[in-house]
């Protein structure tokens, strides 16, 4: 998912079972996301939306990574001892402060995320592997998590219509 490659964004599946949907939703929003970021310089990347926000494409990006690792790593493979990936406190608004990251530290993050949660998803038996989200309390299904990391990229791709408008008068797809 290099934004600076053409970014293959294989619509998802109109026909299929519920974990071929799932994934094939969730890789569609995925690479929507990083073509969203295609073409950009690192402080296009960098530039933020309106007073008070702060967020800009490259935070979406850093967000997402954590967001991949909370939720797969952390709940569903039950790696809870894991730090985030920009904050050993626990803070996930640090990822959205990407003032001093570069396009390949984000990028790079995230894709190995998004690998890791592949992965996980791949080697699990089925949809009904539960795990647990400690700031829940709160035991869950990989299916929830394949929804609510779906809903989150969803929610997510919207703002980056936005941002992307807004630094270059892209729109669209």
């Amino acid at each position: 998912m290099d934004s600076d490659a053409a970014t293959e964004r294989i619509p998802p599946p109109i026909i299929g079972d519920e974990r071929e949907m799932l994934r094939g939703f969730l890789d569609y929003h995925r690479a929507t996301l990083a073509m969203k970021c295609d073409g950009l310089s690192d402080e296009q990347l960098r530039e933020k939306s309106m007073p008070p926000s702060t967020l800009s494409l490259l935070g979406l990006v850093r967000h997402m990574a954590e967001v991949e690792r909370t939720w797969f790593r952390r709940a569903i493979n039950g790696e809870r001892d894991l730090p985030l990936v920009w904050s050993n406190e626990g803070d996930f608004q640090v990822a959205y402060d990407a003032s001093a990251s570069s396009r390949s530290e984000a990028f790079d993050a995230w894709q190995a995320e998004v690998e890791h949660s592949r992965r996980i998803e791949r080697e699990a038996e089925s949809l009904d592997v539960i795990g647990h989200q400690p700031r829940w309390g709160e035991d869950v299904s990989l299916r929830m998590v394949m929804v609510h990391v779906l809903l989150e990229y969803a929610r997510h791709n919207g703002h980056a219509d936005f941002l992307r408008e807004g630094v270059d008068g892209t729109v669209g797809a």
